[in-house]
């Protein structure tokens, strides 16, 4: 933590110093992987085994034409690979690598446990997950097989061992993709069953501790051994609910040692180079995205047009919503400093609700966006059209006659040229603007929260991902670097700390979130942030009580209003609408108050507070507003008194800066016009940018 006797100026000038210690740390770390000058490589997913084999050698051809790096094999190919039981067939995959070779493409290969062969599941019907009225998936799609099949896991790691074996040491192959999108199975099938009152088992060692943690003895309740307890049902009202947030962490171990396990597997065969990954959803309300520990790093999957997005504009709809890639890579990136995109959308789908064409150069823009935010690499789903399955209608790189680049295609081979002119401008001894670093923020995040508000919103108005994206865009108009920080992270390397709807917390968080403001840094929380302890129990005290000191200020009591009659809060002479969640607060002397209540039978008492906490400050931000555009206000306010610089980007405009180089892109309906440092080199674009373009600056 801060010493005490550092004054802010100075602790600016440490951060800053520490910073780019820990970006040359973790540059270290991924240089073992990715040369640092190559900055990032491109790569496109390919499905040999759906194509007539006298086809594959001038698809090869054609990917490296459009100047692709790598491709990537095998993530549902499980009936390929293992046609009959403990009988492989890797011919097809060798000739596959060995074309790949000849043309300069390195390769990831993938485990296949998303699409199990039929073989195995007419043979183990019991590998197929269960819902909660009985009724067992089916072959024929993918994720049908549950991670809390016993005989699943355990027969899985024999294909496998069997990969590994063949290629952990073949120098064609850089890393290995786990599963496809793994996902939660809420699985009901026996083996599920007996698996969960294990892991409570060893969670509670006795049937006491689980019924405390549970608070069994209301509505009889409690149980007398684990073998009473049942899997919760979803369906049924009024079911425990934290025996159902148990359930949903139970069921994010089952999804993270599923891939530990096959991690360790590869890993007895595999070289050191060979880095080892899976792919994620962005999904911010589950618990087992990062918590893979044999995992080298994490990717992401994202996908911008399609129907679910409006974006900003009456065209929006073509760019998608601003927000979704830079909020994932500042999600990814901190597990272990590094991440990639395995799957970029490549243009038009076919599975949204409404699937348009993405506007000429989102594409692009996607891929300068995910660069940005300091991505190693990014692959894209898939080189050729499929003319069959589940997802015909979805683009490729090339078109359904094979080798007709598609509109997708020749934005992916501009922004492979454009990424080999930065390479040429590459400077190791290159650093980030002294401003930027400045305004460095954390945003905690803890899934268990995040599961235990969503089990229990209190109104229809609540959305804990919309809370987030309040403080976590307007961070981003700020020209902020963002990252989502765990409860184990060492707060002090950020200057602000914002902690949002954190509602279960225990005495040791506190005194951490304590520590970090007394010893100069600025903490801002909002409302909802310290209502429960672990189990999600309310205190046996008044409303957040633990939390006062910090808060600076008593909670009284709290409000959640109609959505048709919305109050509204007063700050700095503007008023702002709310309804979802309103903390009633009682400052405490020497505390401000910021915000207040307008137009209720509460009207004048305080909904914002802020006070200084030893070196540093401490801001409670007690309402969530219906347009995040208080929560910018505020956090306005906070950054110019504590004279961190900051900007004020439009909604749309995200500029970040990485390995010496600054990076613009525009999802608004208007041209922007950037202001850059007269000492400014521009690369790519130009100041004016419209709507998808990019601008891409070197600092001298």
């Amino acid at each position: 933590m801060y010493s005490k006797s550092i004054s802010i100026k100075k602790l600016v000038v440490l951060f800053s110093c520490g910073m780019l210690l820990c970006i040359q740390s973790i540059a270290q770390k991924a240089e073992i992987f990715f040369s640092a000058k190559d900055l990032t490589t491109v790569g496109i997913y390919y499905y040999p085994e759906h194509w007539d084999s006298t086809q594959w050698e001038r698809d090869f051809q054609n990917m490296a034409k459009l100047g692709f790096e790598f491709t990537h094999f095998g993530e549902f190919a499980w009936a390929q690979l293992e046609p009959s039981e403990g009988v492989y067939d890797f011919k097809w995959l060798d000739r596959s690598l060995q074309l790949a070779a000849k043309y300069n493409l390195k390769v990831i290969l993938c485990t296949s446990t998303a699409t199990p062969p039929v073989w195995l599941v007419r043979k183990h019907p019991d590998v197929l997950a269960t819902d909660e009225n009985g009724k067992k998936k089916d072959h024929g799609a993918r994720q049908h097989a549950s991670f809390s099949s016993t005989y699943y896991r355990t027969y899985s790691m024999k294909m496998i061992e069997e990969l590994a074996k063949r290629y952990g040491n073949d120098q064609r192959v850089i890393g290995w993709q786990l599963d496809n999108e793994p996902r939660k199975f809420l699985d009901y099938g026996s083996d599920a069953q007996h698996r969960f009152r294990d892991w409570l088992k060893q969670k509670y060692t006795t049937i006491d501790a689980l019924n405390q943690s549970w608070g069994n003895n209301f509505w009889s309740g409690t149980y007398s051994n684990f073998q009473e307890i049942n899997i919760p049902s979803y369906e049924q009202r009024g079911i425990n609910l934290h025996q159902r947030l148990d359930h949903l962490r139970f069921a994010d171990v089952e999804t993270a040692t599923f891939l530990d396990d096959q991690a360790l597997v590869i890993r007895k065969y595999s070289a050191p180079e060979q880095w080892i990954t899976s792919n994620y959803i962005p999904m911010y309300d589950v618990g087992y995205v990062g918590q893979s520990k044999e995992l080298d790093f994490v990717t992401y999957t994202r996908y911008m047009v399609y129907g679910g997005d409006l974006g900003i504009g009456p065209k929006g709809y073509r760019v998608g919503e601003y927000s979704r890639i830079s909020m994932a890579n500042d999600f990814f990136r901190p597990m272990k400093g590094v991440y990639g995109v395995m799957e970029l959308q490549p243009g038009q789908v076919n599975w949204g609700s409404i699937n348009p064409q993405p506007l000429p150069g989102a594409i692009r823009m996607w891929l300068w966006n995910v660069f940005a935010g300091g991505s190693k690499f990014t692959c894209s789903y898939r080189f050729r059209a499929p003319l069959y399955g589940y997802e015909q209608y979805h683009y490729g790189m090339v078109g359904t006659d094979g080798v007709t680049p598609t509109p997708g295609g020749l934005e992916f081979s501009q922004f492979i040229k454009e990424i080999k002119l930065l390479r040429g401008k590459y400077d190791p001894k290159a650093q980030l603007p002294k401003e930027y670093l400045q305004r460095k923020t954390g945003i905690l995040f803890n899934a268990d929260n995040v599961m235990g508000i969503n089990l229990n919103k209190q109104t229809t108005e609540w959305n804990t991902e919309g809370h987030f994206l309040k403080y976590y865009k307007a961070l981003k108009s700020f020209g902020a670097p963002v990252d989502f920080v765990r409860d184990t992270t060492d707060f002090s390397q950020y200057p602000v700390l914002v902690v949002p709807a954190y509602q279960m917390i225990d005495q040791q968080m506190i005194d951490k979130l304590t520590s970090y403001a007394e010893n100069g840094g600025n903490l801002v929380m909002s409302c909802r942030t310290g209502l429960q302890d672990r189990n999600g129990h309310l205190w046996e005290a008044k409303f957040y009580q633990p939390m006062w000191k910090l808060f600076g200020a008593e909670v009284e009591s709290y409000d959640m209003l109609m959505p048709k009659a919305p109050g509204n809060i007063k700050f700095n002479n503007q008023e702002f609408a709310w309804t979802s969640w309103g903390d009633l607060l009682k400052p405490d002397k020497g505390t401000e108050t910021w915000g207040t209540y307008e137009g209720d039978f509460y009207a004048g008492t305080p909904a914002i507070v802020s006070h200084k906490l030893g070196k540093g400050t401490v801001t409670y931000i007690g309402v969530d507003s219906k347009s995040g555009d208080q929560e910018k206000q505020v956090l306005t306010k906070l950054f110019r008194q504590q004279n961190i610089p900051i900007e004020n980007y439009p909604a749309g405009i995200m500029v970040e800066y990485r390995d010496g180089f600054g990076i613009a892109v525009n999802y608004s309906d208007q041209v922007y016009e950037m202001n850059l440092p007269a000492s400014a080199e521009i690369l790519i674009g130009t100041k004016a940018l419209k709507t998808a373009d990019v601008l891409v600056w070197k600092l001298k």
